[in-house]
């Protein structure tokens, strides 16, 4: 399967900038950027909500870099830049979701809290609705049993 922007030469920078264009664009109020190891952050403020994407970056270990498709070993320098090529087009990719459902607010389609649900950060924590919830529901199809309460007392 082919990735989306496999082969984009635009730089993880010039990405992360239309991303922070965009958001002003489309009346953010903040919005922050980072990363820790193999994890980046795109932070920002919408409609009075807290919304985090954290993206998982390629490990610059994984065969997919360090092997050609053959399986020969490559070099340190066709490695990194294999591993710039995947960060470069994730970047890309996440910069279209964005766009996507910013546009699918603009036109009516959705509303902000529908499209940005699973990343909007809970007040008085520093997790997202998915990550409290994503548990919760994994149990919930294995036993086939619907959650008690998602949000209550014991999950904050």
């Amino acid at each position: 399967m082919s990735r989306y922007a496999a082969n984009t030469s635009v730089s993880v920078a010039k990405s992360k900038g239309e991303i922070e264009d965009l958001l002003q664009r489309y009346g953010a109020s903040q919005f922050v950027s980072g990363w820790d190891g193999d994890t980046a952050v795109v932070g920002f403020v919408f409609n009075d909500r807290h919304i985090r994407f954290d993206i998982a970056l390629p490990s610059r270990s994984d065969k997919e870099f360090t092997r050609t498709e053959t399986g020969r070993v490559r070099s340190d320098k066709q490695a990194h830049a294999a591993w710039e090529q995947a960060n470069r087009a994730r970047w890309r990719a996440l910069l279209l979701v964005i766009k996507a459902k910013l546009e699918a607010v603009e036109c009516g389609i959705s509303t902000i809290e529908l499209e940005f649900m699973a990343w909007t950060v809970v007040p008085g924590t520093n997790r997202t609705i998915a990550e409290f919830i994503e548990p919760q529901m994994a149990k919930a199809i294995e036993t086939g049993r619907p959650p008690q309460l998602l949000l209550g007392p014991g999950n904050v």
